[in-house]
């Protein structure tokens, strides 16, 4: 799933792209847009992990 969604979340921060595209230097849009893209994925990775031990507890606890 992680690999079908690169495709479309490269596009993620097309304004900040655009601006840095508007200077020239291509690669540095795309170093700004990836890492973007990286600083984005840490907060769904602490809910989601969150998330998984509340629901292991709440097994856990019913039994």
């Amino acid at each position: 799933m992680f690999l079908l969604a690169t495709q479309f979340s490269n596009a993620q921060c097309a304004m900040c792209k655009a601006v840095v595209e508007s200077g020239g230097n291509v690669s540095e849009a795309e170093g700004l847009n990836s890492g973007i893209l990286y600083l984005m994925v840490f907060p769904y990775l602490l809910v989601g992990t969150l998330l998984y031990f509340i629901i292991r507890n709440r097994k856990k606890n019913k039994i």
